[in-house]
């Protein structure tokens, strides 16, 4: 097994894209079922193992000749899985509130059309970021990547990465909450 590994990490040094296929076959399944025994979904234990595998590409040259490759691929299978849980929290949470206003209050089509509005105004916002301060953001809003994960993803420190968010976040409070009561709900539940 060991010489396997080693002849795996000298063909990814190399730059051979077909050894992927080779890692692919051998752990798909088991981060498959690692996945679906957490997410309870098939088509997104799907969307992790792919997942897993393109940033396990795009890390292939930091990997040491004694990294054990399936403790390596299955600690990207857990971040990634934490991501999503993240995300579905954050989803959850905008979902409750939701359907807490539109039950509370007999104007829901009004909170409605204000919504429809604040998120048409957030997605003129976003594309006025700074290219590398705008990617940065949408990885950490709505692909749900720890500060960590899009440093190492991006090649940056932390501090940079939390830094380019919360000049993102300046920059959308002050566009959004000039909107009222409503943009700070906005603000709070999509953007925060």
């Amino acid at each position: 097994m060991q010489n396997i590994e080693q002849s795996y990490y000298k063909r990814l040094k190399g730059g051979d894209k077909y050894v992927i296929d080779e890692i692919y076959n051998r752990f798909h399944f088991k981060i498959f079922r690692f996945s679906f025994a957490f997410l309870k979904n098939e088509e997104d234990a799907y969307d992790i193992v792919q997942e897993v595998f393109i940033k396990f590409w795009e890390k292939r040259s930091s990997l040491k000749d004694d990294t054990n490759l399936e403790a390596f691929l299955f600690t990207i299978a857990k971040n990634t899985v934490l991501s999503v849980f993240r995300k579905r929290s954050t989803e959850q949470k905008y979902l409750d509130y939701l359907q807490n206003t539109v039950n509370s209050n007999s104007s829901g089509t009004k909170e409605q059309v204000d919504y429809v509005f604040l998120k048409g105004q957030y997605d003129k916002l976003v594309p006025e970021l700074p290219p590398k301060r705008r990617a940065i953001f949408l990885l950490s809003r709505e692909k749900g990547l720890s500060n960590k994960e899009i440093a190492e993803l991006k090649g940056i420190s932390e501090k940079t990465v939390e830094d380019h968010i919360t000049k993102s976040l300046a920059f959308l409070r002050k566009h959004i909450l000039l909107f009222g009561i409503w943009g700070e709900l906005f603000y709070f539940v999509f953007v925060d």
